[in-house]
């Protein structure tokens, strides 16, 4: 599909910290393979380092029923839809949201994209979930489709890339698409600005994003670690995972005066009486790491070895965990298998409200 989408609102300094990245130069149309550490130069011109998510699949949601459908089974509103010709600035048109089971436990977190709509075309949407569960999502939706005039089918032919400015003051306010076909949408992440832009394309990322590099995927996973944004089955887990201790409403990602979903009367009982005592935190290891890492589920413990909560998830010296809030300042620790032990520190995001903090 073709595209004339453009990156807007692209403010520089946004988000505080300057992010800059191991970039490599790929050639246009070529594609790239592996994700290996190199070097980048800054006088390169790259303005945007672009991440391949391979382990993000999209399925493609369609039909006269395909907003109402989707209403019942999302924490979320549906992405305003915008023009299909460029003529106008669209609205936004990605969303954050989860579905969640009976008892109001995460099953599949996704960004919810809304395909422009062509007058001669039926409403359509892209849901973007972690590839390990493409299959069961799909089976999610079609149990509840019912008699809906809807379908439900993977979208095989578009990648998920990450764009991120390689550094605010780089980014120049707005870095446009080029016109080309295979761009289908170029929006921001709508969990946070820190996590600046999804493109949904057929081509290589670098290819389309003008000032665009291959970044190492390691460094996109680090950097969503450093800033504690959970996404997948890792920091997730299905039918285990709470939205509400997951920080969904800090990402945008639920809604609480839209319509019933499946999972909501929990939710909203927990969201009213205002008490959410663990949340997910990103932690900082101290000191030397296991060559495995550390197993999901580790308890973290504080100095005087009262249960703290537990490792999540992470990618080299950071990570996620659940931790009891009132736990967070004092030193924390976990110990691995070959019963050492390793320091941590807990922090919280300074993109979360600061009623938290």
């Amino acid at each position: 599909m073709a595209a004339a989408a453009v990156l807007r609102s692209a403010a520089p300094g946004r988000g505080g910290l300057a992010w800059r990245w191991r970039l490599r130069t790929v050639p246009r149309h070529r594609p790239a393979h592996g994700s290996g550490r190199l070097g980048g130069d800054s006088s390169d011109g790259a303005a945007w380092a672009c991440f391949s998510l391979g382990e993000r699949a999209l399925v493609r949601v369609r039909g006269p029923d395909s907003a109402p459908f989707l209403l019942g089974l999302l924490t979320n509103e549906l992405p305003l839809s915008g023009p299909a010709d460029g003529a106008a600035p669209p609205p936004e048109s990605a969303g954050y949201a989860h579905f969640l089971n009976v008892q109001g436990r995460t099953l599949y977190d996704v960004i919810l994209y809304r395909v422009p709509e062509h007058p001669d075309q039926e409403p359509a949407f892209l849901l973007e979930c972690d590839s390990s569960v493409l299959g069961s999502l799909q089976k999610h939706l079609t149990l509840h489709k019912i008699r809906r005039k809807v379908t439900v089918e993977p979208c095989p032919e578009l990648c998920v890339w990450a764009v991120l400015p390689r550094a605010p003051e780089e980014a120049g306010g707005a870095a446009p698409l080029q016109e080309q076909k295979g761009a289908a949408i170029l929006t921001r992440d709508p969990r946070t600005a820190h996590m600046g832009w999804r493109l949904l394309a057929q081509d290589e990322g670098p290819a389309l994003v003008r000032g665009g590099r291959l970044g190492d995927l390691r460094d996109y996973h680090w950097h969503r670690y450093q800033k504690g944004v959970p996404e997948g089955v890792h920091d997730l887990p299905p039918g285990v995972a709470l939205p509400l201790e997951s920080n969904l409403a800090f990402m945008n990602g639920i809604s609480f005066t839209k319509g019933c979903y499946i999972g909501q009367e929990l939710t909203a009982r927990t969201h009213h009486m205002g008490v959410i005592r663990k949340r997910l935190f990103p932690v900082q290891l101290l000191g030397p790491v296991p060559a495995g890492g550390i197993a999901p589920g580790t308890t973290v413990l504080t100095e005087s070895g009262q249960v703290a909560g537990k490792y999540r998830a992470g990618q080299r010296d950071v990570g996620l965990a659940l931790l009891q809030s009132e736990k967070i300042k004092g030193p924390l620790h976990i110990r691995t298998a070959g019963s050492s032990r390793v320091a941590l520190t807990a922090s919280v995001p300074d993109w979360w409200p600061t009623i938290t903090k």
